[in-house]
Order: C-alpha cells, then structure tokens, then sequence
C-alpha cells in the first residue's frame, strides 16, 4: 500500500506528456486485453484447429520482429509521437477488420499488419517515457506504466469475456458474440490516438546526463574517460545491447511456448468458461501489478539485476506446477503466482537499460530486445501446436512448460552474471 500510495502521488507531478501517453495507453491495452484473451477462441469457433492458431500467432510475432529494428531507427532519428499515433490509428482499425475476417489468407494477412503497428507501443513506450522524466524518477514511472498496461489488460481480458458470455446466454451466437466483442476492442485501441494527438515532443537531454550514463557501463575510470571522447562508446554501448538481446531471448523463446496458449490451456485441460477463463487471466494481471508495485523497494534493497533474476526464479516452481497438475484449483493458484513473479522484473529490467544505455541508441536497443524476445514466439508457435497436438492436453503442456523453465534459468543466469552489480573502485576511496 505504501507503494502504491508513492506510485499515485507522484501522477500529479508527472509531465502533461506522461498523463496524455498513459491515457493513450489505456485504451490501446483495454482493445489488446480482449483480442489476447478471446481470438484464439475465435479461431477455433470459425472451424480452425490449434494448429492454425499456431501460425496466426507466429506469423504475427515474426512480422512484429522484423519490424521492431526499423521502428526502433526510425524513433532514435524521427519524431517518436508520430510514430506512436501511426501505431495506434492502425492497430485500431486492423483490429476492428480482424474481428470480421474468415478465410484464412486474410487472417494471416491481418495478423501480419496487427504485428507491424503493434510494435511502435512495443519499440517506442519506453524511451519515449525515459526522456519525459528525470533519471532518478524513471523507475517509479517504467513500474506505474508497467502496472497501468496490465490494470488495462485486466479491463479489456475480463470485460471481454464477460460480455461475450453475456452475449450467448442472451442467444446470441457463440462467434458472432466473439466478433462483436473483438470490435468493441478494435474501437477502443483505435481511440488511443486522440491523445497521442495533444503531446508535445521535446526531444532535448542535457548532454551531462548522456555522458553519465554511458560512463556507467564502462568498468573504470579510465574506459568513462576514453568514452567521453566519443572514441569508444559506440563499441561499449554495442557490446552492453548485444548482452541485453541475448539475456532476453531464451525469455522470448520460453515465453512463446506458453503464454500465447494460456487461454487454450485452461480450456482444453480444464474445460473452463470463457468468462472463468478471462478472470483467471485477469486475476494474474492484477497480482502482476501489486508485484510491480513492490519491485522497486526489492530492487532498492538487494540492486536492480537482483530483484530481477529474484522474482525469475521464483517463478520457476509455480511453473512446473502449472505444467503438471490435474488439478484446476492447482493450476489456477500457480499461474497466478508464475505470472505474477516472472512479470515483475519487467519495469526494473527496462530501467536497468536505459541507465546503461544512452538516449540516442535507446530506441535501436528496445527494438532489438524486443526483436529477440518476438523471434521466440515466432519460432515456438509450431512447436508447442506440434507438442500439445503429438502429446495430447496433459503431457503436451508440461513438455511445453518444462522446457520453458530451463530456458528461463538460462536467460536469469546469463542476466545476473553479465549485469550484476560490482563494487565500485576509486582512487583513494575505502570499498564497502
């Protein structure tokens, strides 16, 4: 609670820009919260089987990962609010078509088009906000923006399924309750672009604080000297996005072999509503925000790369848990608290980035994070169909979730041994 109370006094001294991007973001994530939850289910009510499912979602994670390095040049060199409003008018209006389309060249080529705009939000969100604030603010803000993204998650996953289930119990049919509720979910990311509309970009930083920030991924004095020169920071700032992309590849390889499917998961295995199942996913969210509201008093505790690699390896029991239970109960309490945990390191990960990252490569260092993290769930979509269709419900998803644990103890060892905090050494000065 103390926290959150921290979180929602310092909105009021946020910058005019912050406010009109969360307001922006609201909307884009309430429209993303209902097509997560309910498309799969959409394409299965049109007469499709998992394994089309599994090419939509790949399709539109490849598109996404080979669109992020473009976007992520374009918004180090061009105006990064333009590219935010091209992002949400057409997600929005790809969405609402989404909602309508049938035949199966059109529902990968609109999956296609939903993963090219939705990587601007994906790119763009993060130094986008990190120049809107103080160094010493960026923290608090990446866990307020973080928890504001899944707060509206939760509205457009839970609404979503509420309304559909509403819908067929007033005999309404199963898929035209899908349709109508995927298109209340295109119009409402659709509308995130008025507010984008009334942001003023100011793309200045004093140059001061470039310079500190790169000399904080240099291991001594004399690499930070060598470094303002502007001899070396090219190949340090290379070297620091290049670890960062490999640390978050088994992430996205593990993540796509799960988190795309959770809804089918609960389903298929389980045999759940729509409406429990959009509650159970929504629960999750919730319980990822009170975790990323805590993250900055761990972070402040025990360091950044600790707190991160911390709540990654909680995670890894409720996972197998999840995987092997046959129990809804079970499965239900651990995916709350997998999700949860392994979601909370986000906001902290995005700081320890851009503080070691500086603000003219910030951009192109999302994008390829990002780029790695798409290229795991492009790549896994076939994989978990073939699994879950070879293996059947119950072995399908624990292969699936197994592997998907060792891959994060890769992705968090590899984090924690090349990020880690050391102890600073200075001429004349005692280490603690």
């Amino acid at each position: 609670m103390q926290s959150f109370r921290r979180m929602t006094a310092g909105i009021a001294r946020w910058p005019r820009n912050v406010k009109l991007f969360f307001l922006a973001n609201l909307l884009y994530q309430i429209g993303g919260g209902m097509f997560s939850v309910l498309y799969n289910l959409y394409i299965q009510g049109i007469g499709y089987n998992d394994a089309m499912n599994g090419r939509v979602v790949s399709i539109q994670s490849l598109a996404t990962a080979c669109i992020f390095i473009p976007i992520g040049l374009f918004g180090d060199r061009l105006s990064r609010k333009t590219l935010l409003v091209i992002g949400a008018l057409f997600s929005g209006i790809v969405f609402a078509l989404r909602a309508f389309a049938e035949a199966e060249p059109l529902l990968l080529v609109l999956a296609v088009c939903s993963g090219v705009f939705a990587a601007f939000f994906q790119v763009l969100a993060i130094p986008f906000l990190a120049e809107s604030v103080k160094k010493s603010q960026r923290l608090a803000l990446f866990s307020a923006y973080s928890s504001l993204m899944l707060a509206a998650q939760v509205l457009g996953s839970m609404g979503g399924g509420v309304l559909a289930d509403t819908l067929q119990h007033s005999g309404i049919d199963h898929v035209l309750s899908l349709r109508f509720t995927l298109f209340v979910g295109g119009i409402a990311t659709l509308a995130a672009f008025v507010p984008m509309l009334f942001i003023r970009e100011q793309r200045t930083q004093p140059e001061t604080a470039k310079i500190s920030e790169t000399q904080q991924s240099q291991p001594n004095a004399e690499q930070a000297k060598a470094d303002t020169s502007g001899k070396k920071a090219p190949d340090g700032s290379s070297r620091i996005i290049f670890w960062f992309v490999l640390a978050q590849l088994p992430i996205g390889l593990g993540s796509g072999l799960v988190v795309p499917y959770l809804n089918l998961y609960f389903t298929n295995r389980f045999g759940v509503s729509i409406s429990m199942m959009s509650l159970l996913i929504s629960l999750g969210q919730i319980m990822t925000i009170v975790s990323m509201l805590i993250g900055p008093s761990l972070s402040k505790k025990v360091g950044p790369v600790r707190a991160v690699v911390i709540f990654q390896l909680l995670s890894l029991p409720f996972l197998l848990t999840t995987g092997f239970t046959n129990i809804a109960l079970v499965a239900s309490i651990a995916f709350l608290f997998r999700q949860a945990l392994m979601n909370a390191a986000n906001p902290i990960q995005s700081a320890v980035m851009v503080d070691r990252i500086p603000d003219n490569k910030r951009s192109i260092a999302n994008s390829l994070t990002q780029t790695a993290f798409m290229l795991g769930w492009a790549s896994m979509g076939p994989v978990q169909s073939f699994l879950v269709t070879t293996y059947g419900n119950y072995w399908g998803y624990a292969i699936t979730f197994s592997i998907t644990g060792a891959l994060y103890v890769t992705a968090s060892l590899l984090y924690y041994f090349k990020f880690r905090e050391r102890p600073a050494r200075r001429i004349g000065t005692a280490v603690h």
